[in-house]
């Protein structure tokens, strides 16, 4: 029985964007998707959806801040599913402070989770995807990629930190046969937004952020969205 053709890592997935963009995926024909996140029970019913949706799917708990944990994550998904075809950077946390009130303590974390992340896992996986030649890498930006807001100093930090490195990643890889994409989502509803004030109808839904990604890496292997700017329709929050 032929293996998967699509095998999507996906970290940050047991809610909110990364679910979402899971479960985009998980509608493509032979699909297999491998999960990423700290928290195992969430990460199952985001799997249960994919398997829903006619893919395979596999949960694989692990602090992404680890790089020790990511190296044997890695190669359990290599030895589960094969070489990921697509790789979506999408772990993350949002914390809201100032320069003067975050703490070193609290810049370090959340550089960390939305940051380190990302260069963990595509660190890992790189050089076996420049030896095949073929691959595409997606990093969940943000708006605050683009532009420094009051009350995110870390976040926009870290941000702003993770759009260089995946342009530095394009740039560096144009010629060996793979994509880079980011995306830069506005407000968009998930957790991150509970409490807030606002119908959520004021909000992008995570599944357009998810289907954005299908979306673009179903372009032919001639092109690449290097960068996709996404904002509710009636502008940022």
């Amino acid at each position: 029985m032929p293996g998967p053709e699509h095998v999507i890592l996906v970290t940050g997935a047991s809610r909110g964007i990364g679910a979402a963009t899971a479960r985009a995926f998980a509608t493509l024909p032979r699909t297999a998707l491998a999960l990423l996140s700290r928290d195992k029970a969430g990460l199952e019913r985001t799997a249960a959806d994919c398997r829903s949706a006619g893919a395979a799917a596999d949960v694989f708990p692990c602090d992404l801040t680890d790089w020790s944990a990511v190296t044997s994550t890695v190669a359990a998904v290599r030895e589960r599913f094969g070489l990921p075809t697509v790789v979506v950077n999408n772990a993350g946390v949002f914390a809201p402070g100032g320069v003067s009130e975050t703490s070193p303590e609290h810049f370090r974390d959340q550089v960390g989770a939305n940051l380190f992340t990302a260069y963990h896992v595509t660190h890992a996986l790189l050089p076996a995807m420049i030896e095949r030649g073929s691959g595409h890498f997606f990093f969940m930006g943000s708006v605050a990629s683009l532009k420094g807001y009051p009350r995110g100093a870390a976040y926009c930090a870290a941000k702003h930190g993770l759009l260089g490195l995946a342009r530095a990643l394009r740039e560096e890889t144009r010629d060996r046969g793979l994509r880079v994409t980011t995306l830069l989502a506005g407000a968009t509803w998930t957790d991150s937004w509970a409490g807030v004030d606002l119908p959520e109808t004021r909000f992008m839904p995570a599944e357009d952020v998810g289907a954005a990604a299908r979306d673009a890496y179903l372009m032919s292997d001639r092109t690449v969205i290097e960068e996709i700017l996404l904002r509710p329709q009636q502008g940022d929050v």
